[in-house]
């Protein structure tokens, strides 16, 4: 049986987009509370009930891999953050929780439970929040790299990124591998294959998003999601969380 998932997001205000991809909540119907979460290049940060009736606040990682039949406490509301946000945000680095998390303390930004019932508000002041901490000075050359890897979707080369933002690919290195736990490449890598989902669910089984081959493709696919375009397209009962939740075409 396949599992019913109602998701509902948020897209931030245009202010906010430098920092925030959206804000989404999760539901699910049926009583099969696992799935596998594929790398997508977000960072989230998950608000959910615990069986004891419990608010839990938990920051989540970059991922490289699968995270295969990961179990959810459903309902789940969180929200998406850019790689940027961390460090213009939260202040302090996430190289630590590659492929991992790590709990938030209790009253974290003051959310409660309460703030779990009204997806619309929880919206809202979670927006408030973040622009509350919104810096006042961002270093152009890492707003104009994360641009340009989004709009490329990780398509662009190490030394073009680097030449467009006037940006050594040792001092990028360098950032990413201390801020993020990963190098520019892999990040790239997961952008790139991030992009490719709605491809892959419409039955595109080819490489669009400037892999060199068809094999490059099916084999970083395999890496990033451990199964084949094919299988990953079929998503049998609702298994990849993120396939279930893309907008239909």
């Amino acid at each position: 049986m396949e599992n019913e998932l109602k998701y509902k997001f948020v897209k931030p205000d245009r202010t906010l987009v430098d920092f925030v991809d959206c804000y989404w909540r999760l539901e699910n119907q049926s009583e099969n509370n696992k799935g596998n979460i594929l790398p997508d290049g977000k960072v989230d940060l998950f608000f959910y009930k615990t069986a004891d009736n419990q608010l839990r606040i938990t920051l989540v990682g970059l991922e490289t891999k699968p995270k295969e039949g990961s179990r959810i406490a459903f309902p789940v509301t969180a929200i998406s953050f850019k790689p940027l946000a961390i460090e213009y945000l939260f202040q302090f680095s996430i190289a630590d929780i590659l492929d991992n998390a790590k709990p938030m303390a209790d009253g974290f930004w003051n959310f409660g439970l309460d703030d779990l019932n009204d997806f619309e508000l929880f919206c809202k002041k979670v927006s408030e929040k973040i622009q509350s901490l919104l810096p006042t000075n961002i270093d152009d050359r890492k707003r104009k790299l994360f641009d340009l890897i989004y709009t490329s979707n990780g398509s662009l080369t190490i030394q073009e990124l680097s030449e467009k933002v006037s940006w050594s690919s040792r001092q990028i290195n360098r950032y990413f591998n201390h801020q993020f736990g990963l190098s520019l490449k892999a990040y790239c890598n997961i952008v790139r294959f991030r992009s490719s989902f709605q491809h892959i669910k419409e039955g595109k089984l080819f490489p669009e998003q400037n892999f060199s081959d068809q094999s490059h493709f099916i084999r970083d696919v395999k890496k990033l999601s451990g199964v084949s375009p094919k299988e990953l397209n079929k998503n049998q009962n609702d298994r990849f969380i993120q396939f279930s939740t893309l907008d239909p075409k």
